[in-house]
C-alpha cells in the first residue's frame, strides 16, 4: 500500500497509475469518493471509497501503508510520529521525501533511519550526507529527475520516436532500477550512485529506445545493432582541444 502525502501538483502520478489500478495506492485521505462531486477533474480518478481524514497520521493509522511518498513542498510532515506508526506496520518501510529544497524535506535521513530504529528504506529530493546509526552507516540516495530526463529525451532522439507512449516511461524507469546493484541496497541506496551517470544515462537511452522500436514508434531505420553503444556514440563528451 502507497501513501502520497501531496496537496500541490498531481503530473509525477501518472507514473504510479499501476498502483492505483490494484487498489494499493492513496493520495493522502483527501482524495475520497465522498468528494467526487467538488473535486477537480485531474484528481477524480485518484478517488477511493474511504472515509476522509484529516490529517497525515490519521491516514497512515487507517490505511497502514508500506510506502511513503512525499512531494507537498511543505518541511516536516513526516512527523517523529508518522514515521513510527509506518515503521509498525513494516520492517523495511520505504519513505520517499521528495521536495526541496532542503529546508522543505518532509524529513531529513537522520530522522527517518532514528525514528525508524534504523529500518526504514530512505532517499530523498534534496541530497543528505551518510548518517551513522547503531555502528553501521547509511547513505541515502537522492530522487532527482535528472536520473531519467536526459536518458529518456537522448532515446527518443536516438530512436526518431513519433511520439511518447506510457511504456517508453516503465522501460526507463525499470532500466534505472536494474542499475541498483546489492552493494549499492545493502549500503541504503535505491538508486545507482549518481557518479556514474553517463552509464546510467545511456542504458536508459538504449531501453527507451528499444521500447520505441518494439511498439513500431521508431523513424531511425535500420535499428542499431546495440543501442547501448550507440547511446553512448550520440552523447554530448566536454573534451576540448588545447591551443597552448
Amino acid at each position: 500500500m502507497i501513501l502520497i502525502d501531496n496537496h500541490c501538483y498531481f503530473s509525477f502520478l501518472f507514473l504510479l497509475f499501476e498502483f492505483y489500478k490494484s487498489g494499493k495506492l492513496f493520495i493522502q485521505g483527501l482524495i475520497v469518493s465522498s468528494r467526487k462531486d467538488s473535486l477537480q477533474h485531474f484528481k477524480q480518478p485518484w478517488a477511493h471509497e474511504h472515509e476522509p481524514v484529516k490529517d497525515l497520521l490519521s491516514a497512515v493509522k487507517a490505511i497502514k501503508p508500506t510506502v511513503l511518498i512525499g512531494s507537498s513542498g511543505v518541511g516536516r510532515t513526516f512527523t517523529k510520529e508518522v514515521i513510527e506508526a509506518v515503521s509498525s506496520y513494516n520492517e523495511k518501510p520505504l519513505i520517499l521525501a521528495l521536495s526541496n529544497p532542503t529546508s522543505q524535506s518532509e524529513c531529513t535521513a537522520e530522522e527517518a533511519y532514528t525514528w525508524s530504529e534504523g529500518r526504514a528504506i530512505f532517499a530523498s529530493g534534496s541530497p543528505f550526507d551518510p548518517f551513522e546509526y547503531n555502528g553501521k552507516v547509511y547513505v541515502s540516495g537522492q530522487a532527482n529527475n535528472a536520473y531519467i530526463f536526459p536518458g529518456f529525451g537522448l532515446g527518443l532522439v536516438i530512436s526518431g520516436a513519433i511520439r511518447v507512449h506510457d511504456d517508453m516511461l516503465l522501460a526507463a524507469s525499470e532500466a534505472l532500477a536494474g542499475q541498483v546493484s546489492k552493494e549499492n541496497y545493502d549500503m541504503g541506496l535505491i538508486y545507482p550512485p549518481f557518479s556514474n551517470i553517463r552509464k546510467i544515462s545511456a542504458q536508459i537511452a538504449a531501453s527507451v529506445a528499444a521500447k520505441a522500436y518494439e511498439l513500431g514508434l521508431a523513424t531511425r531505420l535500420p535499428r542499431p545493432a546495440d543501442l547501448f553503444k550507440y547511446a553512448e556514440s550520440c552523447m554530448y563528451t566536454p573534451n576540448y582541444r588545447s591551443y597552448r
